[in-house]
C-alpha cells in the first residue's frame, strides 16, 4: 500500500470517529427520552373540560351534557341542576363554621330555596353554606329539588389559607343570608359580630403554625429529561396524569379525595408542540401535610417517591434554599410532624378530616 493511499484511509477513519463522537454528544446532551410517547392511565386527577360530565345519580355510567345552543340545551341545564343539588357537600361544622339558625313557620320546597340562594356561595375569601332540614328524613343537607325543609341553617367559614375572617367578610356573609332569609319567610338569629371575629382569630392563630407544605426539588445532575421521559418514570411509581399541564398526582384513597403527593414541572413544556424535545432539568415534589390522613403515612411516601425518582431521574434533591436535603432534615421533619398530627388531633382536626382539608384550603 503507497504512503498516500495509507492517509487517505487514516484520514477517512478520522473522519468518521469525529462523527460518531459527535453523534454520541449529541444525544448525550439531549433530553433523555421514554421507551414510547403515549403516557395514559386508567386513573387521572378530576378535571374540568369543555363539556360537563355528570354523574347521574339513576345511572352508574357519566354522561356528557349536549353543547350549549343545541335544542336539548335547556334540558341539559335542567339536568345538571339537578345533579349540582344532589351531589355530597360537605357539612357545616361548629369547629371552623359560624353557623347562623334560620326558622320558618312552614316547610319550605327545596325548588324555592334554591332559587333563592345567594348568587355566589363565598364572603370575601371565605366559603359561606345554606343547609336544609328534611322534613322527611330529618337530617340537614344542601337543598334538594323536591324536597320539603322545616329548618334552614346558614355557616360561613372562619378561617382558612387567607386568613381569619374579618368584619367586612362577615358583614357581606350577614347581609346574603339575610337577604335568603327575607326571599323564603325566615327569621335569622346572627351571633354578635365582634365574637365571631375573636373565634376566626384564635382558630387562624392555632391553625397557622400548623399548616405545613412540603416541597423539594429534583434538579438533574447530567442529562436534562422530556416530558415523555419524565411522566414515564412518574408512571411507575404510582403518579397519574393531573388535571392541569404540568402535573402529576399520588391519588387520594378515594374519589374526590386530595391527591397524597404532587409532582410539578414547567407547563409550558408540556403543551409543546413537541415535547419529546422540550427539556426539564428541575421538578417540585410536593406533599400538604393537613390534606391526607396519617394513616396514610403520606411523609413516608414523599421520602420514598424522592427517593425513588432520584435514582430514575439521575438527580438530586434539594431544598428551597437550592442546598443538598442530608438525612438528617428528612429524620427531624417526621418528628416534626408527629407533632403537628397530635396538635391537630387535640382539637378534632386531624389531618385528612373534612373539616382539616376545608381549614387548609
Amino acid at each position: 500500500m503507497s504512503l498516500a493511499l495509507g492517509l487517505a484511509v487514516l484520514a477517512l477513519l478520522v473522519l468518521a470517529a469525529v462523527g460518531l463522537h459527535s453523534w454520541w454528544w449529541v444525544r448525550r446532551s439531549g433530553p433523555r427520552q421514554a421507551d414510547h410517547t403515549e403516557v395514559s392511565s386508567e386513573r387521572q386527577e378530576p378535571s374540568l373540560g369543555a363539556r360537563p360530565v355528570v354523574a347521574d345519580p339513576l345511572n352508574s355510567e357519566p354522561q356528557l351534557l349536549p353543547e350549549a345552543g343545541s335544542s336539548d340545551a335547556a334540558a341539559a341545564s335542567r339536568h345538571l341542576l339537578r345533579v349540582a343539588t344532589a351531589r355530597k357537600v360537605p357539612p357545616l361544622d361548629a369547629l371552623i363554621d359560624a353557623i347562623v339558625p334560620l326558622f320558618v313557620d312552614e316547610p319550605v320546597a327545596g325548588d324555592a330555596a334554591l332559587a333563592n340562594f345567594p348568587s355566589t356561595r363565598r364572603a370575601g375569601s371565605k366559603p359561606m353554606l345554606i343547609e336544609g332540614l328534611n322534613a322527611h328524613t330529618q337530617e340537614w343537607e344542601h337543598p334538594v329539588l323536591g324536597q320539603m325543609y322545616a329548618e334552614f341553617q346558614a355557616g360561613v367559614q372562619l378561617a382558612n389559607r387567607a386568613g381569619a375572617l374579618n368584619e367586612i367578610e362577615y358583614s357581606e356573609f350577614v347581609q346574603k343570608v339575610q337577604a335568603f332569609a327575607e326571599a323564603i319567610g325566615a327569621e335569622a338569629e346572627f351571633p354578635d359580630m365582634l365574637e365571631v371575629v375573636a373565634r376566626a382569630r384564635e382558630l387562624d392563630d392555632f391553625a397557622s403554625p400548623l399548616d405545613a407544605q412540603i416541597t423539594l426539588t429534583l434538579r438533574a445532575r447530567h442529562a436534562a429529561w422530556s416530558v415523555p421521559y419524565l411522566q414515564q418514570s412518574a408512571l411507575a411509581l404510582g403518579f397519574v396524569p393531573g388535571a392541569l399541564p404540568g402535573r402529576m398526582v399520588v391519588p387520594g384513597r378515594e374519589e374526590g379525595d386530595p391527591p397524597i403527593l404532587v409532582l410539578s414541572f414547567d407547563a409550558q413544556a408540556a403543551l409543546a408542540d413537541e415535547p419529546t424535545d422540550a427539556p426539564l432539568r428541575e421538578v417540585a415534589l410536593s406533599l400538604d401535610v393537613a390534606q391526607t390522613a396519617q394513616e396514610l403515612e403520606p411523609f413516608g411516601a414523599w421520602y420514598q417517591a424522592a427517593t425513588d425518582l432520584s435514582r430514575l431521574l439521575d438527580a438530586v434533591a434539594l431544598d428551597d434554599r437550592g442546598q443538598p436535603w442530608p438525612l438528617s432534615a428528612f429524620e427531624s421533619i417526621a418528628k416534626q410532624l408527629a407533632d403537628l398530627y397530635a396538635a391537630l388531633a387535640s382539637r378534632d382536626l386531624a389531618a385528612g378530616s373534612v373539616a382539616a382539608r376545608r381549614l387548609f384550603s
